[in-house]
C-alpha cells in the first residue's frame, strides 16, 4: 500500500514544468566609468629656477645703465687697461702688439659720450692655468701614446723619446715676432699672384665680414686659414663695403699679410713667403660682444651751416625727391660714395632708399657717407637717407680752357629767334674736354659754315682721327741689337720680380702685361708711318 500511495503522489505532478523567469536586459543601465591608468613613470616635481650667474648678465639689455666717460684710462688692473680714445673703447693687455677692439674697421672715429655697462675686459682672467676654451678640462687619456726616438743611449745612460707630430705652442703673443717685411719676403710677380689666386676664385673656404666688419676674433680665424693655405679669401657684405680701402688697410695692419688682389667686396690676403705658423702671434679670444658705447647723435635739428627753418624746408623737399638708388640688404656698396658725389653735381640734396634694411645698417652707412663724401645728414625718416652737400661743397670736375663755356649767353639775335639759355652739366663738360684732348672731337671756330664747307671739315677730321686711332708708339731698333736684347731677358724678369707689390686697388686682367710693356718708351716713329696706316690709306683712296 505504501508503494501505491507513493506512485499516486508522483502522478499528480505536471508533465511540463513552468518556465523560469528570465533576467531583465542590462542595456538601460549606465556604463561604468573607465578606471584611470596612472602615468608611468610619474612626472618629476618641478624644481625652482636657479638664479642666473651674475657673470653672464648683460647690463646693456633692458637696463638704464649710463655712465659718462672722458678720454683717458677708464679702468686698470695689473697692466690690463680699458682706454677711451678717438676710436672708441679699446683694451690694452701687457705684451700685446697693439690695442684690442671689438671691431677694427667699423668703429666710429668720434669720442663716445658714455658707456652702457660696467668697465670690464671681455677676455678670460689671467689667473687660469690653461687657455680658455669655454669647456671643462678633458680627462687624462688612458691609451698609451707611441714614442719615437733615436734608440741609442746617451752619455748619461738615458734614452730620449718624444711624441711624433707634436705642436709646440708659443707664448700668448708669439714671443719675439719678426718684422712684417721679413715675413712677406720678396714681392710677388704678376704671374705668381695669378697662380696663387686661381684656385681660390671659386672656393667657398673664406672669412665672411658682416655689419661689424673686421672683428677681433677674426684675426685668429685668418691665421687658422693661413696654417694650411697661403691665401685667405675675405668676403665683405653690407656696411663694410662702403669703404673697402679702410677694410683692406685694417686687414694688412692687424694680420701682417698683403692683399694681392681685390674685386668688389672680395679681397685675397697673402700670408707671405716666410710665414711660419709656429711662430705667429696668438691673440686672446673675446668671450662676448661688448656693449656699444653712446655716441653723439647723427641727426640734429639744426645741422651744420643751417638754421632749423632751413633744415625743415630741405626735409620737406626731400619727401618729394626721388632716390638715386635703392640699397639691397647685405649688398656690395662699393660705388655708393661715387654715386652720391655725382648726384650732388646736379642737386643740393640727395636721397637714398634703404627700405628693408636694418636700422643700424643704414645709420652706419649714413655716418660713413658723412665722412667720405663729405655731406650733412638731414634725416633717416621712412628708411631713407637724406643728405645735403653743405656750403663748402666743391665740384669734382675742372673746366678745361679748350672746351666751350657751359653757359651760352643770349644775344639780341637769339632773343629774336626765341632761343633760351643752355646750361650743360659738369659731367658732360668733362667728357667733351677729354674727347678734345684725345683728338676724338674738335671745336669749330666758325659757326657760319655752309653744308659743303662743313662736310669738308668733317672728312678732314675723320681722316685725322683714324690715323690717331690706328697709330701706336713703336720703338725701331737696328738688327744688331736684337740678339743683345734676347740675352737681357732674364735680367728684365728679375727686375719685375724685385719690384713692389701691386696695390689692392688694381686688378689683374689679361691686358695688364701688354699695357705695361709700352710704358716708359719714347717713340721715334712719326704718326701714320706704320704699315697698317699705309694699308688704311690705300683703302680710303680706293673708295
Amino acid at each position: 500500500m505504501a508503494v501505491v500511495a507513493k506512485l499516486h503522489l508522483f502522478s499528480n505532478l505536471p508533465s511540463n514544468p513552468p518556465p523560469q523567469p528570465q533576467p531583465t536586459p542590462q542595456s538601460h543601465r549606465p556604463p561604468k566609468p573607465p578606471i584611470p591608468i596612472p602615468k608611468y613613470p610619474p612626472p618629476k616635481p618641478k624644481k625652482p629656477p636657479t638664479p642666473p650667474n651674475p657673470a653672464f648678465k648683460t647690463h646693456h639689455n633692458r637696463s638704464k645703465y649710463y655712465k659718462p666717460v672722458k678720454q683717458g684710462v677708464l679702468a686698470s688692473d695689473d697692466g690690463r687697461t680699458i682706454l677711451i680714445g678717438d676710436s672708441g673703447v679699446s683694451y690694452q693687455l701687457p705684451g700685446a702688439p697693439f690695442e684690442f677692439q671689438f671691431s677694427y674697421s667699423e668703429t666710429p672715429k668720434v669720442k663716445p659720450l658714455a658707456i652702457r655697462e660696467p668697465a670690464f675686459l671681455p677676455f678670460a682672467p689671467p689667473t687660469m692655468n690653461r687657455p680658455w676654451t669655454g669647456k671643462a678640462p678633458m680627462k687624462k687619456a688612458k691609451r698609451n701614446v707611441r714614442l719615437f726616438g733615436s734608440g741609442e743611449e746617451e752619455s748619461d745612460g738615458v734614452r730620449r723619446m718624444e711624441m711624433r707630430g707634436g705642436y709646440e705652442v708659443k707664448e700668448l703673443f708669439g714671443g719675439e715676432l719678426r718684422p712684417r717685411n721679413e715675413v712677406l719676403g720678396r714681392p710677388l710677380s704678376k704671374a705668381e699672384a695669378r697662380e696663387l689666386i686661381k684656385p681660390y676664385l671659386s672656393s667657398n673656404r673664406q672669412v665672411n665680414l658682416g655689419r661689424d666688419g673686421l672683428t677681433h676674433n677674426m684675426l685668429e680665424l685668418i691665421h687658422t686659414h693661413w696654417r694650411r693655405e697661403p691665401i685667405c679669401k675675405v668676403r665683405s657684405l653690407g656696411v663694410p663695403t662702403v669703404d673697402m680701402n679702410n677694410v683692406c688697410r685694417c686687414l694688412e695692419e692687424k694680420t701682417g699679410g698683403k692683399i694681392i688682389f681685390r674685386v668688389g667686396g672680395i679681397a685675397y690676403l697673402f700670408r707671405g713667403r716666410n710665414y711660419d705658423p709656429r711662430n705667429r702671434p696668438r691673440y686672446p679670444v673675446m668671450l662676448w660682444k661688448p656693449a656699444t658705447p653712446v655716441y653723439p647723435k647723427l641727426i640734429q635739428e639744426a645741422p651744420e651751416g643751417l638754421t632749423k627753418a632751413e633744415a625743415d624746408v630741405f626735409r620737406e623737399k626731400g619727401k618729394k625727391l626721388l632716390p638715386i638708388c635703392k640699397l639691397a640688404k647685405n649688398g656690395v656698396y662699393a660705388t655708393l660714395v661715387r654715386d652720391v658725389r655725382s648726384a650732388f653735381e646736379e642737386c643740393a640734396i640727395v636721397k637714398i632708399n634703404c627700405t628693408g634694411m636694418h636700422a643700424s645698417d643704414y645709420k652706419k652707412i649714413g655716418a660713413k657717407l658723412k665722412e667720405l663724401v663729405p655731406c650733412v645728414l638731414l634725416s633717416f625718416d621712412d628708411e631713407q637717407i637724406l643728405m645735403w652737400r653743405g656750403h663748402d661743397w666743391k665740384s669734382m670736375y675742372k673746366r678745361s680752357p679748350k672746351a666751350p663755356s657751359p653757359v651760352h649767353d643770349t644775344t639780341a639775335n637769339d632773343q629774336e629767334s626765341g632761343s633760351r639759355k643752355v646750361q650743360l652739366s659738369p659731367k658732360m663738360m668733362s667728357l667733351w674736354s677729354r674727347a678734345i684732348e684725345s683728338n676724338q672731337a674738335m671745336v669749330l671756330d666758325d659757326l657760319g659754315l655752309g653744308p659743303d664747307a662743313l662736310l669738308e671739315k668733317v672728312e678732314e677730321f675723320e681722316r685725322t682721327s683714324q690715323a690717331t686711332v690706328h697709330s701706336f708708339p713703336a720703338l725701331i731698333l737696328p738688327s744688331e741689337d736684337v740678339s743683345g736684347n734676347r740675352n737681357e731677358g732674364p735680367e728684365e724678369e728679375s727686375s719685375l720680380d724685385d719690384g713692389g707689390y701691386q696695390s689692392y686697388d688694381s686688378e689683374y686682367d689679361d691686358d695688364s702685361d701688354i699695357n705695361d710693356s709700352f710704358d716708359g718708351m719714347d717713340s721715334s716713329a712719326p704718326l701714320g708711318s706704320l704699315p697698317i696706316d699705309l694699308i688704311a690709306k690705300q683703302f680710303s683712296d680706293s673708295e
